[in-house]
């Protein structure tokens, strides 16, 4: 059998950054087999510039879109850059497909090997066959309307069906603003022990509109001609209005959450599911769309399990976690790489429920090998890259 000898600046495990004297070991597949000191590594030792990691965990995309890149305008706010998503109807499926390989394809060259991947239509079915890469399938159910809920239940069930033939998959609700109370109701069995993701605080006027009613959702209702007169605010946050709801899962996946506050941290903390919910951050995303920046300083503070997403191509200029890391390192310069490699890597796993096998170099796991290049006092730069080993 070959066998493949690392030895790097560093070697991150999925917890810490070790000494440059250590060895990663793993079989021809890329199954972990040891990691030593390089006095007990023997011969055939490949050495290499930089730090060697576990391949990187992708949170939050939505590779159905990846046809749309470089067509939505940037920084219009959220109404505009949805209300243009959805009028983006007219594509051939040549062209969508084509986007879907590409869009997959980056992503194996920028490191990532597992995707929590949103999947509203079937066009990514048959890349997804291929297992290029690991996929948690989420079908978004959503329907503002009502009278339409079933409709769009068993819309949601029939593509869950479908998915769920090529990898785990949960049937979860889109945005609190888009899932009538009807729908809620329909799509609650469908959380029990499974992992929910939805999109929450993504904009400040999220919460306006659960508070009292009032915010630029009312403006995106109005545009696509939907009925408001039975929607009744709580008076609470949106976070603190819905996430009750989710209470059957066995863990959740919020996304984005660019305006979190304290309150609603503390929220999830009185339900007894803080140790199971997991924060999605997608900045480049929120740098594209809204020209915001979550408040990752708070989510730190209280020791939020926090994990990485880069959303779209519509939304974002590549499919690459290390530009996600980059732009974090960008509004905090101080943090270090080897804490949010934790986030892109054994964090992610545990999120997708893929840690089995994925997010650290544990003997018998087969996480992939990425190298990363030009850091600087395992901080990021600028011209730091990534290229893919194993």
């Amino acid at each position: 059998m070959h066998f493949y000898k690392f030895q790097a600046d560093n070697i991150f495990s999925g917890s810490e950054l070790l000494p440059e004297n250590m060895v990663l070991i793993t079989d021809e597949n890329g199954t972990v087999l040891e990691i030593l000191d390089q006095k007990e590594a023997g011969g055939g030792v490949q050495k290499v510039q930089g730090i060697l990691s576990p391949g990187f965990i992708n949170c939050h995309c939505h590779l159905e879109l990846s046809h749309l890149k470089g067509l939505i305008p940037e920084k219009t706010g959220l109404v505009d850059f949805v209300c243009a998503i959805v009028s983006q109807r007219h594509f051939p499926e040549e062209e969508i497909l084509n986007g879907i390989m590409n869009g997959e394809n980056e992503m194996i060259n920028n490191g990532i090997v597992a995707v929590g991947d949103i999947s509203n239509t079937t066009f990514t079915l048959a890349q997804k066959q291929k297992a290029n890469l690991k996929y948690y399938n989420f079908i978004e159910t959503s329907g503002w309307l009502p009278d339409f809920a079933e409709i769009r239940l068993n819309k949601s069930i029939e593509f869950f069906n479908n998915f769920s033939k090529v990898g785990p998959s949960s049937i979860v609700p889109h945005s609190p603003y888009s899932v009538s109370d009807p729908l809620w109701q329909l799509v609650d069995p469908y959380f029990s022990n499974r992992l929910v993701s939805i999109h929450n605080q993504e904009t400040n006027f999220e919460d306006e509109l659960f508070l009292e009613k009032s915010g630029d959702f009312l403006r995106m209702y109005e545009l696509m001609k939907l009925d408001t007169s039975f929607f009744q605010p709580s008076g609470k946050s949106s976070l603190q209005t819905y996430f009750s709801k989710l209470c059957k899962a066995s863990s959740i996946l919020l996304i984005h959450n660019t305006f979190t506050q304290q309150a609603d941290l503390d929220y999830i903390k009185a339900t007894g599911q803080f140790d199971h919910t997991f924060f999605c951050i997608c900045a480049n995303a929120n740098e594209y769309i809204e020209q915001s920046f979550p408040p990752l300083g708070m989510f730190r503070k209280n020791n939020c399990n926090i994990v990485l997403g880069t959303d779209s191509l519509a939304s974002n200029w590549s499919l690459s976690i290390l530009d996600e890391m980059k732009t974090i390192h960008k509004h905090l310069p101080s943090i270090f790489l080897e804490e949010m490699l934790i986030w892109a890597t054994s964090n992610g796993a545990k999120a997708l429920q893929m840690d089995g096998q994925l997010g650290n170099f544990e003997k018998g796991k087969k996480p992939g090998v990425v190298l990363i290049e030009r850091s600087e006092n395992k901080h990021l730069t600028i011209h730091s890259t990534i290229r893919r080993l194993l």
